[in-house]
């Protein structure tokens, strides 16, 4: 059987600017790209949630993922993670459903807690009681998807309109530890590990078995990468990479004792990042050459916006991409 790509537009925002351009260009060519993405066979869309970062972050991907459905017809759109504990969770429920209406089922959710204490202060929410609130929320959003009443705080109230996918929206939980894979298991939702964590998985198969529920995991494979494609990576690590850089250095600077993250790493230098190939400049003949040579299927994570790169360049990525990669034979 022919291997092919199934090819992730990764867009996070990150990045302020750069000169010539403003954030209003920046974000209305991602929904552009992911029109583009949409006609040409991409596989998702992903968009990110984060608050209060210096290099800026996308912190309302709802809004964008409504925007990119009324610009897409087939492409899903995934919001991963969506940091559920920071939302009223009628308030919620209700956006998700619509979301799901008018995607027609496209848009899916990967459910987080979170792990900085900063974006629970900003959003005025308790960082001492995320575990219980997010359980609470949980419960909460699959009640309110039946569309009939259910107790909620001590009075009954109806959650309309109903969603169109049933039983309810495309909904997941993801995280890197323990207590996350326990509680995708016991709320019975499929769980996403954001990077090749085999142990966790066995505690959430572990766990779906001791609560009589079954579910599955969608993870990524083991050396997932963020790609740019380019023409002569020399140059473009030289040109490209301090964006990169930049992503990555944000990222990394979150980190918290205990806390696993992809794609995370503190006191980075260009050097180390292109060292560690979480990033990855490659060529379009390099990036067919791995998906030839995949058994099966093969995964890309195309990232072209990271870190605030021109979007002359985030498109020259984009095309070689489409060009040179996915319309190449056996793709």
């Amino acid at each position: 059987m022919p291997v092919k790509a199934v090819t992730t537009l990764r867009i996070n925002m990150t990045g302020p600017a750069p000169a010539g351009e403003t954030q209003g260009e920046r974000y209305r060519a991602a929904i552009e790209m992911a029109a583009f993405a949409d006609r040409h066979g991409f596989s998702i869309v992903n968009l990110e949630e984060h608050h209060c970062a210096e290099v800026g972050w996308l912190s309302s991907p709802l809004v964008l993922a409504g925007a990119i459905a009324a610009r897409t017809e087939r492409v899903r759109i995934r919001v991963c993670a969506l940091l559920v504990t920071l939302y009223d969770p009628i308030r919620l429920a209700e956006d998700i459903a619509i979301l799901d209406l008018a995607s027609n089922g496209r848009v899916s959710i990967v459910a987080g807690q979170g792990y900085r204490p900063i974006e629970y202060h900003a959003l005025d929410r308790d960082w001492a009681r995320r575990g219980e609130n997010t359980d609470f929320i949980l419960q909460t959003l699959l009640q309110a998807w039946q569309g009939e009443p259910f107790e909620y705080r001590g009075r009954t109230v109806r959650v309309s309109p109903v969603p169109q996918t049933r039983p309810f929206p495309p909904l997941a939980y993801g995280g890197m530890s323990a207590a996350a894979a326990r509680r995708a298991a016991r709320f019975g939702l499929p769980y996403y590990p954001p990077a090749h964590l085999p142990e966790l998985v066995a505690i959430y198969e572990q766990e779906l078995a001791r609560h009589g529920k079954t579910g599955h995991v969608d993870w990524p494979r083991e050396g997932t990468s963020l790609v740019f494609l380019d023409e002569d990576p020399e140059r473009a690590w030289q040109e490209i990479g301090p964006y990169l850089l930049a992503e990555a250095a944000e990222y990394g600077s979150w980190g918290r004792e205990g806390v696993e993250r992809p794609f995370a790493s503190a006191d980075l230098t260009l050097e180390r990042l292109r060292e560690q190939r979480l990033y990855e400049i490659l060529t379009p003949a390099e990036c067919l050459a791995r998906i030839r040579a995949a058994d099966g299927d093969y995964a890309v994570i195309l990232h072209p916006l990271a870190g605030g790169v021109p979007l002359a360049r985030a498109w020259n990525c984009l095309r070689l991409y489409v060009e040179r990669v996915l319309q190449a034979p056996d793709c």
